[in-house]
């Protein structure tokens, strides 16, 4: 009972509870979008990777631009506003690129284009978002929030595909853009249903918060450096899963797009398991935690793109979302519980860019070893890439860091 009550301990803060529900809401609704946007894309194009790859890179190169503009704003105003905007924002989007194709009119470069502006919103809303789970809960609890985070995501992750090559083969892609439009509203409604006084904001805002003031207060911090470059080398090469997962369906397992939900659920169930083990973290990790989880993800992905049947991918891509998924969470308290909460939204604005900013090259170079080598080539490729760069890690860790994790965050510099 105990661990139970440990586990789900940041769920007794209202704010929090009633962020997660929104959340939940939303994030499933948009996994099932972006499954039927991919489908739609394939459907669209012939199957090519190429035209997949362009929609991903679309939806990502604001974030690659834009966020760390982002994260300022988050530092400047209220994070709960910010939330509020960009969520009703991206249900406008939903809404009018589901319009768009139940008039039965829609062509590739209306999807493109719905991706950029997407992308645009995310751009403020993932840096505001990942910052406001420290003023909901406080700097004690933020590590379990941030894993209860991460499982909402992966349980809407496996949920949300699922339900999505349900209804596109009985209702169609439109119904599912539709469905998530108004799924919108629900965060929206979580976010203004927030008590402000009752939110840990800091005692000092910044006025004029500069970009720049967030990159040199990292670049004097070699703790948040190594895994920011490591992270950006894995998020580039190894995080490129809503390219590859679909055309392993399509084109290695010759599946609908139900068996398309399945082997994306069977990533989602992964990594929703290591977020309920990290709930269980209370201080920041250590360096050889992030990094030896970066080599279990490389080397379970390598292997998943060797799979020889659909059972044996699912199951491989079960681990390989487990040990993903821990890397991620390893990274993000390693770099969110060492930032000083002043500069923390221009930080995990960084965070993001390099997180989700190399995907759209990422995915134009996994889109083209898919077309040339096929799907699983650009899979194993991405977990080898990995594992080097892990391995290479290694060597550059100081001998304290790599052993003792920090207990509380550092202090100003």
């Amino acid at each position: 009972m105990e661990t139970l009550r440990r586990t789900f301990q940041s769920l007794s803060v209202r704010n929090f509870r009633l962020f997660v529900l929104g959340q939940l809401l939303s994030v499933t609704c948009t996994w099932m979008m972006v499954i039927a946007q991919d489908w739609l894309v394939l459907e669209l194009s012939g199957d090519s990777g190429t035209a997949l790859g362009v929609v991903t890179a679309l939806q990502f190169t604001p974030v690659l631009l834009l966020t760390l503009y982002g994260g300022r704003l988050a530092d400047r105003h209220s994070k709960r506003t910010l939330l509020m905007l960009a969520n009703g924002a991206s249900g406008v989007l939903a809404l009018t690129l589901g319009l768009w194709i139940l008039l039965g009119d829609v062509r590739l470069w209306h999807i493109w284009l719905f991706a950029l502006a997407l992308g645009t919103v995310n751009a403020v809303e993932a840096p505001t978002r990942i910052s406001f789970v420290g003023e909901m809960v406080g700097g004690e609890l933020l590590p379990n929030a941030s894993a209860m985070s991460a499982a909402y995501f992966n349980v809407a992750r496996v949920v949300g595909p699922a339900i999505a090559g349900f209804l596109i083969a009985r209702l169609g892609v439109a119904a599912v853009v539709l469905i998530n439009a108004v799924s919108y509203l629900g965060t929206v409604a979580s976010v203004a249903l927030m008590r402000p006084a009752e939110l840990h904001v800091p005692s000092v805002r910044p006025a004029r918060p500069r970009v720049t003031d967030g990159l040199r207060y990292v670049g004097r911090r070699p703790d948040l450096v190594l895994p920011l470059v490591l992270l950006g080398v894995v998020g580039l090469a190894g995080f490129n899963f809503q390219l590859t997962l679909p055309l392993m369906a399509k084109t290695e397992f010759h599946t609908d797009s139900t068996a398309f939900g399945l082997l994306s659920s069977s990533l989602a169930a992964g990594s929703l398991l290591a977020a309920f083990a990290t709930t269980a973290r209370r201080g920041r990790p250590s360096a050889l935690v992030v990094t030896g989880s970066a080599l279990a993800f490389g080397a379970t992905e390598a292997l998943a793109g060797l799979a020889p049947t659909l059972t044996t991918a699912c199951l491989l891509l079960t681990l390989t979302g487990f040990t993903m998924m821990y890397f991620a969470q390893a990274s993000n308290h390693r770099v969110q519980l060492g930032t000083d909460p002043a500069y923390r939204g221009r930080v995990m604005a960084l965070y993001t860019v390099i997180f989700q900013g190399g995907t759209p090259l990422g995915a134009l170079l996994t889109g083209w070893l898919a077309e040339h080598w096929g799907p699983r080539w650009a899979l194993s490729t991405g977990g080898l890439i990995t594992l080097t760069t892990a391995t290479l890690t290694l060597t550059r860790i100081p001998a304290r860091s790599a052993t003792t994790p920090t207990r509380r965050r550092n202090p100003h510099p």
